[in-house]
C-alpha cells in the first residue's frame, strides 16, 4: 500500500464491495444504526461487477425460468429478534410482504412481469431468482430514500486495496479510486479461476469448433439452441442443472401433462421434436433431492443422540474428529429417521429391535449392520453409503443401473407426495437440521484441521447440500419426466470428460456403468464457486499475493476461505470479522462478509430467513457498527 494521496481519489465513510444482499443488508444495518443515533447521512459508495442491489446471483434480467431454492417466505433482508446483533431494531418487509406490495400499487416500475409474479406468490412458492433481486433492489431503494445514507453505485471490478492517508482506498479497474475509513468485502459467491482441466476444455473447443459452456453462474452463460436429436454432454447435477433445465423446456417448446390416476403427482412430458438427447453425469451420478413440496407437512425432525448438549459439548472442544466421532452419532439419526418413517409407511417392511442396535451402533459399519438387518423388502433397502455414493463406488452393470434410476424415480415422487411419511423426505429433513449444528462446530474451530479438510470440506458439505439444499419440487418432477421420456440419461457416478483428440469430439464416460458417449456439445451446469486459493476475484487474489490477506488454516491445514476475526456483536467492540493478514496483523478497517471468508463464517451463506438466526445479517451489523464508529471519529455525523 503506498499511502499517496491521488487527487482523483473520492472519499466516501465506507465502501462496500459487492452489491448483493450483503452489500444491501450493510446499508440497510448502517442506515438503522444512523436513525437511531440521529445522525446522517452517512455516505456510502457500493461497487458490484454486474449489478447494485441484486447482485450476480439475483440479476434482475437473467431467465425467468432460474429459480430460487428457498420458498418465499423463507427469504428477507432485514434481521428480527432471532438474529443476535447488538445494532438497533429496524423492521421491513419480507419477500412475501413486499410481494403484497406491489399487488396492492398494482404495478412496478421494473415492469408488468414484477406484478405477475408478485400476484401468483404465496409463502410456499420458490420464487425466481429475478425477482427476489427486484426485492433486494426495492429494500436498497428504501434506505437510500430515507436520507438517512447517500449512496454511490458503481458498476466495475474492484481489483485492489491501497492506503489513503488515514483511509483505505478501493481501486478499479479502470484506475478510480474510492476511500473510506471502512472497506466491507461482501462479493458473495465469488467464482474460481479455470484450472487446468477446463482451460484444456476450452482451448479444444476452440480449436475443435465445439461449443463448451464452462462452469459459472448460469445468468452468465448461454445454454440454449441445441441440436435437435443429437447427443449433448452435461456434467452438474447440482441446482444450477435444475435451472439450465427449466430454460432449456421452454427453448423446445415441449409441453407436460400429469398422468391420470399416478397418486404421487408423475409428469409426462411430450417431446415437441426440438429436443436432444442430454447425457448426463457428476461424480455422485445422481441429481440433489428435491426440497419439500411448498403446502405439504413435513415430518419435524428431533434428535435422539445429536441433541444440543451433545453438540454443545463439542463446541467446547478443539480436537474433534468428525469422521470418528461426530458423523457415526449422524448416521444413527439418519437410520432412525428412516427406519421409523419407513415402520409407518411400509409396516411389514422392517422387523426387529432395531432402535436397540442403534442405540449400540459404534461406527457407520455397525448403523449399515442394524439397516441390513431390519429392512427385510429388497424394495427398501438403504444404506448410509448410498448418501455420497448410489452404487458405494462399485461397478454395477446397465442393467441395475437402470434399476437404481428407477429406483430413484420412485423415491423422489415418493418423497414430493407424501414428506411426512416417506424415508428418504425424513433423511432429507435429519440433514437440514443437522448440518446447521455442524456448521457452528466448523465455525467454533472444534474441530482438527484434517479432519475439517478431509472430512467436513472434503464430502460432509457436498452430500449435506445434495440433500438438504435441493431445487423446488416443480423442477425435480420435470427432470423426472424427462429421465422416463429418454430426454435426459443419467450416465453415472464418476463421471469422466474427455478431449478426444482422434474424434475431435468431447467424450464423456462412468467406469462405475460403463457407458460411454461423444458429443460436439459440452455443458458444464456445476458452479465454480467460491475456493478462495483459486478465486477469480482479482481484488482478493491481490490480497493474498502481497500478504495482505491470508488462507485461514486449522492446524496448519489451509481452508478454502479468507481468515477473518471473530464475530463481535457487543456494542462495546472495536471490531469484527476483520481481514487478518499473513503476518498475523489484523486489518480493522477492513471487514469482510459472508463467503469469501466462510471457514470463519458458518452458515453465512445461506440466505436470511424471518425467525431465524442469520449469520448473515448479523455480520451486516457487525460492519455498520465499524462504519458508524469510524464516521464518529472522523466528525462525519
Amino acid at each position: 500500500m503506498s499511502g499517496v494521496d491521488h487527487p482523483e481519489t473520492a472519499h466516501v465513510d465506507a465502501v462496500i464491495v459487492g452489491g448483493g444482499p450483503r452489500g444491501v443488508a450493510t446499508v440497510l444495518r448502517t442506515a438503522a444504526r444512523a436513525a437511531a443515533a440521529g445522525g446522517g447521512p452517512v455516505r456510502l459508495a457500493i461497487i458490484d461487477a454486474l449489478a447494485v442491489g441484486p447482485g450476480a446471483t439475483w440479476l434482475i434480467d437473467q431467465p425467468a425460468q432460474y429459480l430460487n431454492n428457498t420458498q418465499a417466505d423463507a427469504t428477507t433482508v432485514h434481521p428480527d429478534d432471532s438474529t443476535p446483533m447488538s445494532g438497533p431494531a429496524a423492521p421491513g418487509p419480507d419477500l412475501v410482504d413486499w410481494a403484497r406490495r406491489v399487488r396492492a400499487d398494482g404495478g412496478h416500475p421494473a415492469g408488468q412481469w414484477v406484478l405477475e409474479e408478485a400476484a401468483a406468490l404465496t409463502g410456499a412458492t420458490f420464487p425466481t431468482r429475478r425477482l427476489q433481486g427486484v426485492y433486494f433492489r426495492d429494500q436498497l431503494d428504501a434506505a437510500i430514500a430515507s436520507g438517512i445514507v447517500e449512496v454511490t453505485e458503481i458498476v466495475a471490478r474492484a481489483v485492489d486495496l491501497d492506503r489513503d492517508g488515514e483511509d483505505t482506498a478501493v481501486v478499479l479497474e479502470d484506475g478510480r479510486r474510492l476511500a473510506a475509513p471502512t472497506v466491507v468485502l461482501a462479493q458473495g459467491m465469488v467464482q474460481s479461476e479455470p484450472d487446468a482441466e477446463v482451460a484444456a476444455l476450452t482451448a479444444f473447443a476452440e480449436r475443435c469448433s465445439l461449443r463448451y459452456a464452462a462452469p459459472g453462474m448460469p445468468a452468465e452463460r448461454e445454454y440454449t439452441g441445441l441440436p435437435a436429436g443429437e447427443t449433448v454432454l452435461v456434467r452438474g447435477l447440482g441446482a444450477n442443472f435444475f435451472d439450465v433445465i427449466g430454460q432449456l423446456v421452454v427453448d423446445w417448446g415441449g409441453t407436460l401433462e400429469a398422468v391420470a390416476g399416478d397418486p404421487r403427482g408423475r409428469l409426462r412430458y411430450l417431446p415437441s421434436g426440438r429436443e436432444p438427447h442430454l447425457v448426463v453425469g457428476s461424480r455422485r451420478g445422481i441429481p440433489y433431492r428435491s426440497k419439500p413440496e411448498g403446502g405439504r407437512s413435513v415430518r419435524p425432525f428431533a434428535p435422539v443422540w445429536a441433541s444440543d448438549a451433545w453438540f454443545d459439548a463439542l463446541e467446547q472442544r478443539t480436537d474433534v474428529d468428525f469422521a470418528g466421532e461426530v458423523w457415526p452419532v449422524l448416521a444413527r439419526e439418519f437410520a432412525r429417521v428412516h427406519l421409523e418413517a419407513l415402520a409407518e409407511l411400509a409396516p411389514s417392511a422392517v422387523h426387529g429391535d432395531w432402535l436397540l442396535g442403534l442405540d449400540a451402533a459404534a461406527t457407520v459399519a455397525d448403523v449399515d449392520t442394524v439397516l441390513a438387518q431390519a429392512i427385510t423388502d429388497p424394495r427398501w433397502r438403504w444404506t448410509l453409503q448410498e448418501l455420497h455414493r448410489p452404487t458405494h463406488g462399485r461397478p454395477v452393470s446397465a442393467q441395475d443401473w437402470s434399476r437404481l434410476v428407477r429406483r430413484l424415480i420412485a423415491d423422489e415422487l415418493g418423497s414430493l407426495a407424501d414428506p411426512w411419511h416417506h424415508p428418504r423426505a425424513a433423511v432429507n429433513g435429519a440433514m437440514g437440521a443437522l448440518r446447521r449444528r455442524v456448521g457452528r462446530l466448523t465455525g467454533r474451530g472444534a474441530f482438527t484441521g484434517a479432519s475439517l479438510a478431509r472430512d467436513v470440506l472434503g464430502w460432509f458439505d457436498g452430500d449435506s447440500l445434495a440433500l438438504a439444499s435441493g431445487p423446488p419440487a416443480e423442477r425435480v418432477r420435470l427432470v423426472l419426466a424427462l429421465i422416463e421420456a429418454g430426454i435426459i440419461e443419467l450416465i453415472g457416478p464418476e463421471m469422466s470428460i474427455e478431449a478426444d483428440g482422434r474424434t475431435g469430439l468431447f467424450r464423456a464416460a462412468s467406469p462405475l456403468t460403463g457407458r460411454v458417449a461423444t458429443s460436439a456439445v459440452l455443458l458444464e451446469t456445476r458452479m465454480s464457486k467460491g475456493r478462495i486459493p483459486r478465486t477469480s476475484d482479482p481484488l482478493l487474489r491481490a490480497l493474498l499475493a502481497t500478504g495482505r490477506a491470508r488462507i485461514h488454516t486449522v492446524d496448519g491445514v489451509p481452508t478454502h476461505s479468507l481468515e477473518a476475526t471473530r464475530a463481535e456483536h457487543s456494542e462495546q467492540a472495536v471490531g469484527g470479522h476483520n481481514l487478518i493478514a499473513a503476518d498475523g496483523t489484523v486489518n480493522g478497517s477492513v471487514v469482510v462478509l459472508g463467503i469469501p471468508a466462510a471457514s470463519t463464517q458458518p452458515g453465512s451463506a445461506i440466505g436470511a430467513a424471518p425467525g431465524v438466526p442469520s449469520p448473515l445479517l448479523a455480520g451486516a451489523d457487525v460492519a455498520a457498527r465499524q462504519i458508524l464508529a469510524r464516521v464518529r471519529a472522523t466528525v462525519r455525523v
